[in-house]
């Protein structure tokens, strides 16, 4: 989808800086301090009726959630940053992001500390400027949107704002608006009882959680839409949630391209791109030609934009797309990647001259080819990728061959999972 996605919320009202996410997302438990014992779905005598029902057995069902050993769900119970987090890492299949980061206040004997450790590293939730986490804390509404929006790589229309479907979109943290346009239009955002009232700060509780975590993963094609009254729509239709009239789910179009699908891309920056094998380099691709759904219309326009990273594989180099940007501007999760690319050289090859003069290099490979002589020629790479990112990548050059990509040839991708346009 992603982005670079972020996963950082800056919330000065709390405190908290940017890069700081205060965010979580799904637990196997929504739950107790510590894992509860896992209860059929129809066993929750306390959602019988509830207008989260469908939701918290749904997911259930799957192991995302579970209830208590009595056989209680606590519905209206709210959920912490920890139990959050948990919820996330069962819920999304996401990859690795970032290092893992140590959190002065979850030790390794705290029973959500692999939870935490992923969720953050997938990019859902961050710390504290002081290095907290805080896994006790209550989490409120918006700061879960916040979380799934980021974490799912979600980015607002180009056309517009649209949060007048709220009637207390003034409550709405400044940090928070573009999330919550990505998670609305994206038909994330659940409100009980009046799709009106995001109540953004109040505290989220266990069916909140339940509802916008099925709702993302509707979002991404992983599961089908529940027929509730509570979803509020997307931006495109500019009305407010409580219009007279306006009672049930907005009709939004969608198509969707299958996991498998094919997507070819094209390289605008050079004929090859050089990189070290255990380099990870920012990268943006085109697609080259029209994608087609299943009914047959282009879903797909040539010309999009496909972000993402070139990333170690196996002793080579692989494209891991991140997101899919249409021309019209609107940006979707995309999950792709290319084969893996294994035509390794040694920087004294006598071939390796010719290739350099029009590759884009990653900042790791150029540390490599500096300095190399072949007969003739001192290697001075000029065209360099990763920009800000090269000293740093300098420093972690362990390797003394580098990666020979043709992206025209190497990088066309393959579609992970479903992928569904609105």
């Amino acid at each position: 989808m992603r982005k670079s996605k972020s996963g950082s919320v800056f919330l000065c009202s709390l405190g908290l800086t940017t890069g700081l996410v205060l965010t979580s997302g799904v637990t196997p438990v929504l739950l107790s301090p510590a894992p509860a014992i896992a209860q059929p779905a129809a066993s929750f005598a306390d959602v019988q009726g509830h207008w989260a029902q469908d939701y918290i057995q749904a997911l259930a069902a799957r192991g995302i959630i579970s209830g208590f050993p009595d056989g209680s769900f606590r519905p209206s119970q709210p959920v912490t940053r920890a139990q959050f987090a948990a919820i996330v890492t069962k819920a999304f299949n996401a990859s690795t992001e970032r290092r893992a980061a140590s959190f002065t206040d979850v030790s390794r004997s705290y029973w959500a500390w692999s939870a935490i450790r992923e969720a953050y590293q997938i990019g859902f939730m961050s710390g504290y400027p002081d290095g907290r986490f805080q896994p006790e804390q209550n989490i409120p509404r918006v700061q879960v949107l916040v979380a799934l929006a980021n974490g799912l790589g979600l980015t607002r229309n180009a056309a517009g704002d649209n949060l007048s479907v709220y009637r207390d979109a003034d409550q709405i943290p400044d940090y928070a608006r573009a999330s919550v346009v990505a998670a609305t239009e994206n038909r994330i955002v659940v409100n009980y009882p009046n799709r009106a009232d995001l109540n953004p700060n109040q505290y989220a509780t266990r069916a909140d959680v339940a509802a916008f975590v099925y709702q993302s993963l509707v979002s991404g094609g992983r599961l089908q839409a529940i027929n509730s009254p509570y979803v509020v729509g997307g931006s495109r239709r500019a009305e407010r949630a409580d219009q007279p009239g306006d009672q049930g789910p907005i009709e939004v179009r969608t198509s969707r391209v299958q996991a498998g699908a094919k997507l070819q891309v094209r390289y605008a920056g050079a004929q090859r791109i050089l990189v070290a094998p255990n380099e990870t380099v920012p990268l943006t691709l085109t697609i080259a030609d029209d994608v087609r759904g299943l009914g047959g219309q282009v879903v797909i326009p040539q010309g999009s934009q496909v972000s993402g990273q070139l990333r170690p594989a196996q002793g080579g180099s692989q494209f891991v797309a991140r997101q899919l940007q249409l021309p019209t501007g609107q940006r979707y999760r995309l999950e792709a990647n290319s084969a893996i690319v294994r035509d390794v050289k040694d920087p004294r090859d006598t071939s390796v001259l010719a290739i350099v003069q029009d590759a884009a290099i990653g900042s790791a490979a150029a540390a490599i080819l500096s300095g190399t002589v072949v007969p003739g020629r001192r290697i001075t790479p000029e065209r360099v990728l990763g920009g800000a990112a090269a000293g740093v990548l300098v420093g972690n050059v362990t390797a003394d061959r580098v990666v020979v990509i043709q992206p025209d040839q190497d990088l066309d991708l393959t579609l992970r999972s479903d992928l569904i346009l609105r």
